[in-house]
């Protein structure tokens, strides 16, 4: 059960978005900021994500008619501008997703604001516009993280995981959408094996290792909650896993009453309805801690 379900637009039992964090190689160069530039092999297999990978998830959403949410460091949307204009063509939303996937938790908030701010130029310079959503590298999100998407307006974030459906966060008078993930829904646990970065996942197969994001989403849909994926196109977008992915969309698209959308404008719908008071959202009050509490 869900506690006060969201009604969905036309019916739908379901929201739905598959997000992609598009973080190509910029992991490599955050982890080894040494000799990065000649690792080869972790090199290549970021770059799968935009140059293989992406190309192939568009694809899909052609065929199939979806829009989407992509979340890209800005150091790659500057290294792979072909990606982002093929993501912008197809329709679908780009979030923000740090400067090059630097972690909020590891850095003073005056860095913070400086990576920030710097791939907010690089959004509006390369989509046009401000981004509406952020999601934290490793979602890792402070509360001065949060302060800084307020002061930016920024419509959501997708990095906390306080509730199975979207929900508000009122942070010193602010309110803000959450998104929220899960890493039941995530591909790095069955995928993820990168030993520079310190995972060494035990690598699962395509249908294993989807699976837990597939019940996931028969809960979700059960319960008419919703349901997001959060997925890497280096990991997910690979041959035989997006076989999986594709044979699944068929199936869910031709069987089940859903609807897939940006998470802009799943965003917007929520708003819509809790400013029109057809539907009232729960609410969590922030900061929850302003110092140590083991200290």
């Amino acid at each position: 059960m869900i506690r006060n379900p969201i009604p969905w637009p036309n019916g739908a039992r379901c929201a739905c978005a598959i997000t992609f964090d598009m973080d190509a190689d910029s992991l490599i160069h955050v982890a080894r900021p040494k000799d990065s530039f000649d690792r080869l092999y972790p090199i290549t297999m970021g770059r799968y994500g935009p140059t293989v990978g992406v190309p192939r998830i568009l694809d899909t959403y052609r065929r199939l008619g979806l829009k989407q949410s992509f979340f890209i460091p800005a150091w790659t949307m500057e290294r792979y501008p072909e990606a982002v204009e093929a993501i912008l063509e197809g329709g679908h939303e780009i979030g923000h997703h740090g400067y090059i996937h630097e972690d909020p938790t590891e850095i003073s908030q005056s860095e913070q604001r400086a990576w920030f701010e710097r791939a907010l130029d690089v959004h509006r310079a390369m989509t046009g516009r401000k981004p509406r959503g952020y999601r934290a590298p490793v979602y890792n999100a402070t509360q001065g993280t949060i302060d800084l998407l307020v002061e930016h307006g920024f419509a959501y974030d997708s990095s906390l995981m306080a509730d199975d459906i979207p929900y508000l966060m009122r942070s010193n008078g602010a309110t803000l959408y959450e998104m929220p993930p899960h890493w039941g829904s995530d591909d790095w646990p069955p995928f993820a094996h990168y030993a520079e970065i310190g995972y060494m996942m035990p690598v699962k197969s395509p249908t294993e290792g989807l699976a837990a994001s597939f019940e996931e989403f028969e809960a979700q849909y059960e319960a008419g909650g919703f349901w997001m994926g959060i997925w890497h196109p280096f990991l997910t977008g690979r041959l035989a896993r997006w076989r999986v992915v594709e044979r699944w969309l068929e199936e869910v698209l031709a069987t089940k009453s859903v609807w897939f959308a940006p998470l802009e404008d799943i965003v917007a719908h929520v708003d819509r309805l809790v400013q029109d008071g057809q539907y009232q959202i729960r609410t969590e009050e922030m900061p929850y801690f302003t110092r140590p509490v083991m200290l």
